[in-house]
């Protein structure tokens, strides 16, 4: 499991995707998103603006990310 650390309270799920290089852009988050192929805590998500906060696990093609805080 890869750890994507962000410094923000939160990241829009479709930003994560571009954010941890998962996708080239969000076009290409949005349909994988929309598909069904992105699971969020282990769910498909359906919403490409879901808050993804750190402790969530976000799953695509069996890769699964974990969002964390940076440290202070």
């Amino acid at each position: 499991m890869q750890t994507i650390t962000i410094h923000t309270e939160f990241i829009k799920l479709q930003d994560l995707l571009k954010f941890a290089d998962i996708t080239g852009s969000g076009g290409e988050a949005k349909v994988l998103i929309q598909d069904g192929q992105v699971l969020v805590d282990g769910e498909p998500c359906l919403q490409r603006g879901r808050k993804i906060r750190p402790g969530n696990i976000v799953t695509f093609q069996h890769q699964s990310y974990c969002v964390a805080y940076a440290d202070p």
